[in-house]
Order: C-alpha cells, then sequence, then structure tokens
C-alpha cells in the first residue's frame, strides 16, 4: 500500500470519533488485533516456526527495535501529548488507539504501562530461550538552545523509566538511551545512561528537532564514540511519530558526521521511505528517494566498519516492496543488517500484509493462514517468522541478522 492509500485508511477510520468506537467496539479482525496469548499446538510445533528459527541461536537473538510505551499512570514519568487523546486531532487519535490494541492494553485502564511490559514479556516467552528486547527510551523535542518543549513533543518516555524495566527484567530486556545532543547537560546524561547499561542512544530527528549534521551535536558524538555506543537514528520519512514535523532531518546524507567522528550508526528502517535532497549535490539538490541516498553511503568504503542499518518496518504495506526485494537481495549488506521489529507496530494488523508478499512472489501462498494465526498470538514471533519466509529469487534475509546481540555488547578499548 503507498503512502497516500494509507493515509486514507487512517482518515477512514479516524473520520469521527462515534464511528472510531464503533470499529473498536467491533474488534473486527481485519483491523484489530485479537491478543490472545499461548499459540495453539497445531501452529506452534509447525515447519514454518521451525525452519525460521534454523540457524538462528536464540541466545543471540535481540530484537534492536522495540518502543516502549504507555501513559504514565503507573509513575513511569511517561508524557503523551493530549492531542492524541482528542477528537479535534482525529488522526493521532486512531494511531492512538490502534497502538494501544498492538500492545494489547486498550481494556487495561488505570495500568498501561504495567499492562504492556506484561505483555511484551508474554510475547517473548513465544520465543525460543534466551531471547531478549531491546527497550528504546524516547527523549522530548528540544528547541536549538536546548530547551525541551513538551507541547511539540508526541510522547516523552525517560531513560530511567527504561532503565528500571530492563533491570527488573534483565533475562528478557535491555535498554537503550534516548539523549537530545542540544541538551547542556547530554554529555553528561550520556555518561549516566552508560553506567546504567545502555546499550545504545535512539533518535528520531524529524520528531525531536535534531539536524544530525549540526555542530551542537559534536560533543554529543565524540562521547558516543569515547563511550563506544552506537546510535540507532530514524531516517527517512515519519509517519508513525507526530511532533516537530521537521521532515528534512530525516535525510540520511545528514548522519555522515556521526560517522566522520567514528560513532557507529544504525539507520533505522533502511531509509525506506520518503525523499529527500541530494546534499552531496548542493542545499538545492534534486530530491532522491532516501532509500537510494542510504544505499550510496552504504556503498562508500570509509564507512564500511560505522554504517549499519535495521530492517525494522521493512514489511509495513506503506514501504515499497521493491525496497524489500533489494535489501533481501543485497547479499553484501546483510553483515551489516540488524533485526528489529519496531514493535507495537506489527501488531496493528491492517499495516502488513502476508498476502501482498505472496501475490508478488516473496511468500509461500501456504505461509499465509498461519502467519495470519500467528499473529494474533504473537505479533513478535509473526514479525519474524515472515522475515525469515520472505525470499527474493534464491536470496533470504540471513540467519546472522537476527542474532544481534554480539552488535550491541559493550565494546572495550
Amino acid at each position: 500500500m503507498n503512502p497516500r492509500r494509507r493515509r486514507f485508511v487512517f482518515g477512514a477510520l479516524a473520520a469521527g470519533g462515534v464511528g472510531l468506537s464503533a470499529l473498536v467496539a467491533l474488534r473486527s479482525p481485519l483491523l484489530f488485533n485479537d491478543c490472545r496469548t499461548q499459540l495453539p499446538k497445531t501452529a506452534a510445533t509447525h515447519d514454518l516456526i521451525e525452519s525460521a528459527w534454523a540457524g538462528v541461536d536464540a541466545r543471540r537473538f535481540l530484537d534492536c527495535h522495540v518502543h516502549l510505551v504507555g501513559t504514565g499512570d503507573s509513575g513511569s514519568g511517561i508524557e503523551v501529548n493530549p492531542r492524541m487523546s482528542s477528537l479535534f486531532h482525529p488522526l493521532q487519535y486512531a494511531q492512538r488507539l490502534f497502538y494501544l490494541n498492538a500492545g494489547c492494553v486498550h481494556d487495561a485502564p488505570g495500568r498501561i504501562d504495567d499492562s504492556y511490559v506484561e505483555r511484551m514479556q508474554n510475547l517473548v516467552d513465544g520465543l525460543r530461550p534466551g531471547s531478549r528486547l531491546l527497550l528504546l527510551a524516547f527523549d522530548r523535542f528540544h528547541d536549538e538552545q536546548g530547551r525541551a518543549d513538551p507541547l511539540r513533543s508526541s510522547f516523552y518516555v525517560p531513560d530511567a523509566y527504561a532503565q528500571a524495566v530492563a533491570a527488573s527484567h534483565p533475562e528478557t530486556f535491555a535498554w537503550a538511551a534516548s539523549i537530545h545532543p542540544y541538551r547542556t547537560d547530554c554529555v553528561d546524561a550520556l555518561a549516566a545512561a552508560e553506567r546504567s547499561g545502555a546499550l545504545a542512544v535512539k533518535w528520531l530527528p524529524p520528531a525531536m528537532g535534531i539536524d544530525p549534521s549540526s555542530p551542537r551535536c559534536d560533543r554529543f558524538y565524540a562521547a558516543l564514540a569515547a563511550h563506544r555506543l552506537p546510535l540507532i537514528s530514524h531516517a527517512g520519512e515519519e509517519k508513525a511519530v507526530h511532533g516537530a514535523g521537521q521532515e528534512a532531518l530525516g535525510n540520511p546524507l545528514l548522519l555522515r558526521r556521526a560517522l566522520d567522528h567514528g560513532v557507529r550508526v544504525v539507520v533505522a528502517h533502511c531509509a525506506s521511505l520518503g525523499s529527500a535532497v541530494d546534499l552531496d549535490d548542493g542545499p538545492n539538490g534534486p530530491l532522491l528517494p532516501c532509500f537510494d541516498l542510504f544505499s550510496r553511503l552504504m556503498g562508500e568504503a570509509r564507512y564500511e566498519k560505522l554504517l549499519f542499518a535495521d530492517i525494522s518496518a521493512l514489511t509495513l504495506r506503506n514501504r515499497s516492496a521493491e525496497i524489500v526485494r533489494t535489501v533481501i537481495e543485497r547479499s553484501e549488506w546483510h553483515p551489516r543488517l540488524l533485526n528489529g521489529s519496531d514493535y507495537p507496530l506489527p501488531g496493528i494488523v491492517p499495516l502488513i500484509s502476508p498476502a501482498e508478499f505472496a501475490e508478488r512472489g516473496m511468500l509461500l501462498p501456504a505461509a499465509v493462514p498461519v502467519l495470519e494465526v500467528i499473529r494474533q498470538h504473537n505479533p513478535l514471533l509473526f514479525d519474524f517468522v515472515l522475515k525469515r519466509q520472505l525470499s527474493a529469487g534464491a536470496h533470504r534475509f540471513v540467519a546472522s541478522i537476527f542474532e544481534t546481540r554480539a552488535f550491541f555488547e559493550r565494546k572495550t578499548a
């Protein structure tokens, strides 16, 4: 589904509070996740799952792109922009309902934070023993003077909360900090996060107001390189998180400044959505697909040991299937790819269509009904099995992409 069609789907769902509430009440399996728990035996022992795990060491499995969300009802410090609860902002209101359903907390008033974490634990239990999730904190939007602006922030997930959740469940979760580089305390905050066990730093530049090419980031980049922590940065157009709305900041070429400081950079989603200015042709260069700009960076030898990417969100219907096909075919990239689910998005039923991949010859038709059953019980397992079953001719995502723990393990000098 192209971006225009996706906007139509969400717009139609959001067209009026009464209609949207009725859809929620109906819980159509075509739109909403049933939030079931244990897989039925016929699915749990299916060859599709067995073949997905073949060659993958679950003790090395770390889903490196998992959002830690909630409402703050547990005292977590999580903040959610009031627009997401207002019918005056129907698209964001609809997205919030879908996110709650995807995380299976739509029926948990008063304990959404805790229910979200419990659901994630349940989902990991449905993977193989040793599997873990990297939970992402999310900093506020900051202006150019480094001042936080909650009104321009979609949501806020404190580092302290991500660290506490991971510390409470160390066999299941690890965590990544989120620190805006314009903050006056950014270097000290990074040192504190590293001491508390953070394995990475997560940015979403268009929503947070971060220009990755700005000299304001230099001291933070120097600290990141010194601590040997990777930066997971969104690149490309952003659809899931509203806020600053500064889409130009998603240009993957802006990340060169971090790379040139020796920072290991993980480009989220392989920059697979939207277009940006080709800055290599000057500030008024032509608009090119962000994926093409990302591909150019991947081809630069000087960044071979610094530039990586995660494959989260690649299977969403607003991404081109041809991009997915290309990423699968580019086997020389595979040692630099990391698995991530972008959870809770795999739990939003309309966003991923196994049937469409089957129609394109990238998935066996017989896999479609099995995957649909898996999704209603375990969106994380669904995301993993789908990616392992996708093909482009003789090419598939290799097993090592899903063994990401080594990449995030603490590096010593």
